[in-house]
């Protein structure tokens, strides 16, 4: 077992004064796993608990909770088992043995995980599991996360699970359980060829050792490489995501340059892309797949100033110009609302949320994009907040005459799904003073003993 233990070393998977949980299921894996553990609590200052798991799959998995049972009374470790109903669950949820199994399995090592404040939950997953896992995707897969296989170790609950038998093969763990006279279970559900795991195992495997005998160690390192690789781009692609990605609608609406996006290395564009499918959606669709990324792309490299394309679960991926908007069709705002009024002063809600306030000022207000200060009188009032009509004009300082907002929206690009529900600030006599938020517009009049310096406020709703 020196190689398991440099492994332990070389990866730091196992530091001193922790808890480690034991998934034992009484094979040759979990069963060597565990004695490896025991036999090396007090030089390595760990605690060892084992968890085992009844799945009631088969007649006799009863015995093997009691193998269990009585091989942590012998190496005096605390053993907690548990019986899960695989088979109801399955038909319930509508998911394979193996999914539902996997599901229920793992909730228990959660629960585990909180009720002993564990530091690590250790798996016996070895070297042929790796070997098996990394063909497996190769034959399914295109993504290189996939590729890599089996981490060492992933987060998991409060800690961290941790797999220090990767670099082992089953040869040599079964001749570790010969060596110290272990007798573990076998269950024969691992020598049904209907399980594809099993397929690989009994025929492709075997093919490709006949041409490298320590394929195992060498897919290992493979293994390794691609995820410390994984690890690094997925870091630069997060650190590019927080630049170019602006989060418009939490969990809903995001939105991002098409250069800044283009202008990123092919590595990092493909984890950014996963970013956001895997920030928008609670549960990425089964469906998804890699022709909707080459989608995706075909729309980024589109000369067209107006494209869109539809994901699963109405998510929609649109480009307006130079700008990507990604959004779920539910976020879109009400095409046209109801007239409001809007008096001065006073405040009204619109349909997302956000706040349009109105009052009087007699001191000067410095402005932002979502305040605007402009000159009236009493017969231009009250106010009303409404969304764009054909015919829609306006005028601001410095212009000859008035431009159309239809007009206004093509020239500052706004995306077509945006302009039907934009805000304006209309007069009593429907003229706009404000595009709110996009251009601000003052009233073509003469100086007037009632003119009224009207302060207009857009608070926006983030939410």
């Amino acid at each position: 077992m020196k190689k398991a233990e440099q492994f332990v070393e070389r990866h730091a998977l196992i530091k001193p004064n922790t808890t480690v949980l034991v998934g034992v299921s009484g094979g040759p894996d979990s069963i060597a796993l565990l004695h490896f553990l025991a036999v090396r609590r007090k030089l390595w200052q760990i605690k060892v608990i084992a968890l085992t798991i009844n799945h009631q799959l088969r007649a006799d998995a009863a015995n093997d909770v009691a193998y269990v049972k009585r091989m942590c009374e012998a190496l005096k470790i605390k053993c907690v088992a548990t019986k899960i109903d695989v088979d109801t669950y399955q038909q319930q949820h509508r998911l394979s043995t193996q999914v539902a199994a996997r599901t229920l399995r793992y909730r228990f090592f959660r629960e585990q995980m909180e009720v002993f404040k564990a530091n690590y939950l250790a798996l016996g997953h070895h070297g042929d599991d790796q070997l098996e896992t990394m063909l497996m995707s190769m034959a399914r897969s295109t993504s290189t996360k996939a590729l890599s296989g089996i981490p060492w170790q992933r987060p998991f609950v409060q800690g961290v699970i941790i797999r220090p038998f990767l670099t082992l093969s089953k040869t040599d763990i079964n001749n570790y359980c010969e060596k110290h006279q272990l007798e573990p279970v076998f269950d024969p559900s691992n020598e049904d060829p209907s399980y594809t795991r099993n397929y690989f195992r009994q025929t492709i495997v075997p093919l490709m050792q006949e041409q490298n005998r320590n394929l195992s160690t060498t897919l290992q390192r493979l293994s390794e490489s691609l995820q410390y690789d994984e690890q690094y781009l997925a870091k630069q692609a997060q650190i590019v995501w927080e630049n170019i990605i602006k989060k418009v609608k939490q969990n809903e609406r995001i939105t991002f340059k098409r250069q800044d996006f283009l202008r990123q290395p092919k590595a990092l564009q493909r984890r950014i892309y996963h970013l956001i499918l895997n920030y928008l959606y609670t549960k990425l669709p089964s469906v998804l797949t890699y022709t909707h990324e080459d989608n995706f792309y075909a729309l980024l490299m589109s000369e067209s100033s107006h494209v869109r394309i539809n994901f699963p679960q109405q998510l929609l991926i649109e480009k307006s110009y130079d700008q990507i908007y990604v959004y779920f069709k539910s976020s879109i705002p009400e095409k046209i609302f109801e007239q409001k009024q809007l008096n001065v002063p006073g405040k009204v809600v619109l349909p997302d949320g956000s706040i349009l306030k109105a009052e009087l000022t007699t001191g000067i207000h410095p402005t932002n994009s979502h305040s605007h200060i402009f000159q009236g009188t009493k017969q231009d009032l009250p106010l009303y907040v409404r969304t764009r009509q054909p015919g829609d004009r306006m005028t601001w300082a410095g212009l000859q005459g008035r431009k159309k907002v239809k007009d206004i929206f093509i020239d500052e690009k706004i995306p077509h799904e945006q302009r039907d529900p934009w805000p304006l600030v209309v007069t009593s006599h429907n003229e706009v003073v404000w595009l709110v938020g996009l251009k601000k517009g003052q009233l073509l009049k003469k100086a007037s003993k009632e003119q009224l310096n009207i302060h207009l406020t857009y608070i926006e709703n983030r939410l």
